[in-house]
């Protein structure tokens, strides 16, 4: 977690507003009497939002909500994981297929791919057959995926991003 939260005393502000344990909003109250309501509850008082005016802070068990907050971020994390798959223009039907394979199970873990075609020397000048194939591509995993980043020629490599449309699997 980038930013430390500020809990119990360390919150300086004279009034916020206070979020109880079960997500009830109890209203803006001072910061002496939440720390008192949040202490006979056995709870600590942790600050969710800084930004907002007046500041707001929840009454929760700091330790489970620390441990919540970290688990939603590695969760966060993985789901911005980027696969790569490289092709030529002169790929063959199998090599296509296998490619393509691989290209479904990333996406269906949940994975962002980006699609790259590699040009390799005079090949460059053919780049409306690596548009086609980019196309083809985006097709086949049309029932999964969308385009995020539709093709773009960088040097000799043409790329495109592929995001899933739908969550990962067991969520």
């Amino acid at each position: 977690m980038k930013e430390t939260l500020r809990v119990n005393e360390r919150i300086r502000e004279p009034e916020i507003r206070v979020i109880d344990e079960n997500g009830n909003n109890l209203g803006v109250m001072p910061t002496e009497q939440a720390l008192a309501l949040a202490k006979e509850r056995g709870l600590d008082l942790v600050e969710v939002a800084r930004q907002a005016t007046p500041v707001v802070c929840k009454i929760v068990d700091y330790g489970k909500y620390y441990y919540q907050q970290a688990k939603r971020e590695r969760k966060q994390k993985h789901r911005s994981r980027l696969k790569e798959m490289k092709f030529t223009i002169k790929i063959g039907e199998h090599d296509f297929q296998t490619k393509m394979r691989r290209v479904r199970e990333f996406l269906t873990k949940g994975d962002m791919v980006r699609v790259s075609i590699f040009f390799r020397g005079r090949e460059i000048v053919h780049m409306s057959r690596g548009q086609d194939l980019l196309k083809r591509v985006a097709a086949e995993v049309s029932d999964i995926a969308r385009v995020d980043q539709p093709p773009k020629a960088k040097g000799k490599v043409l790329q495109m991003l592929l995001v899933p449309t739908q969550t990962r699997q067991g969520q």
